[in-house]
């Protein structure tokens, strides 16, 4: 079986020089690179991760904890992750934590076996402080945690567009679907920025939190079946997520009401199902592929000791389809 000292000695190069071309660290010309890799496929090397890892205590692999993979924003939000840290050289561990505790701590335990890293944490149950003495770089994704650097798109702003956008459209009372306000979420502000603007314009307007299980699509039904039986009278409804703004609709078309004549319909994120949907969604697009990019170089940079930017708050989009 090939070793790492055959490839440096038929490539011509040093040891150190194919360590880097593997790892992807330090600058390499290109056709030094090509060389390598020419000789790794000739000779059929594989390279020992675990050894690599043990030998740089770095294990080129970056922790993902999320609540619940089957979200379409999380699931989109994975693929770019995975896609910026596979070009930095990287492989993604994926948590799919489902408020799980008991399975938090499982995950933990497991990237501290596999060295990542660094976190990028989009969902937590247990104490922050158990993250803090992992010691590792940690990027927070939709959540303000102490000194840790975070990734947002401008939630506040996102709530004003949807109120701004709702109320030109002539709704006289809104219905606002969102998560749990006693959860600590960033995109709790949608709720801040929507009320300020409805408030503002003398609109009235009603505001329906989720339990804490903010992705549990049964209560979704529960709470929209009880929106229109409490409030025959409303005409608009802006949802925290394109997938209650979809659950809106379905309910609509159940019901007979017109969109959008009699309800007009914001959502939020512009996941790939709001331009599926008929109608299609209007929405406040979140940048999510700028957000995992961002969220993959602030691992990379703590990790090289560089200089990083606490709060990333990207700006959002209205994106206006046929549900106003």
């Amino acid at each position: 079986m090939a070793t790492i000292y055959d490839v440096a000695k038929r490539a011509g190069v040093s040891v150190t020089t194919v360590s880097r071309v593997l790892n992807n660290r330090g600058y390499i010309s290109q056709e030094t690179r090509q060389k390598v890799y020419q000789t790794i496929e000739e000779l059929n090397y594989q390279p020992n991760e675990l050894a690599r890892s043990l030998l740089s205590k770095q294990s080129n692999v970056i922790g993902l904890i999320i609540p619940n993979v089957s979200h379409p924003f999380f699931g989109e939000f994975t693929y770019a992750v995975e896609h910026y840290a596979y070009e930095q050289g990287c492989k993604l561990l994926l948590c799919n934590l489902q408020l799980d505790p008991v399975k938090e701590r499982e995950y933990l335990k497991m990237m501290k076996r596999n060295q990542v890293n660094g976190i990028i944490m989009g969902s937590h149950t247990l104490d922050t402080e158990i993250y803090r003495n992992l010691n590792y770089p940690i990027v927070t994704v939709d959540r303000f945690i102490d000194d840790f650097p975070f990734v947002a798109s401008d939630n506040e702003q996102g709530g004003r567009l949807a109120a701004e956008l709702l109320i030109k459209k002539g709704c006289r009372k809104i219905v606002h679907i969102c998560g749990n306000q006693s959860l600590d979420m960033l995109s709790n502000l949608r709720t801040k920025g929507f009320n300020n603007t409805a408030k503002s314009a003398g609109i009235e307007t009603v505001v329906l939190e989720t339990k804490m299980n903010v992705f549990d699509q049964e209560e979704y039904e529960y709470i929209i079946s009880n929106m229109f039986a409490a409030h025959p009278d409303l005409d608009g409804v802006f949802a925290t997520s394109d997938i209650i703004a979809a659950h809106v609709i379905k309910k609509c078309e159940q019901m007979g009401k017109d969109i959008p004549g009699q309800i007009k319909i914001v959502g939020y994120d512009d996941v790939s199902i709001a331009s599926w949907i008929c109608p299609g969604i209007t929405t406040i697009k979140q940048p999510i592929e700028d957000m995992g990019r961002i969220a993959v170089n602030l691992i990379q940079k703590q990790m090289n000791l560089e200089s990083i930017c606490q709060k990333n708050i990207l700006p959002v989009e209205l994106v206006e389809r046929e549900t106003t």
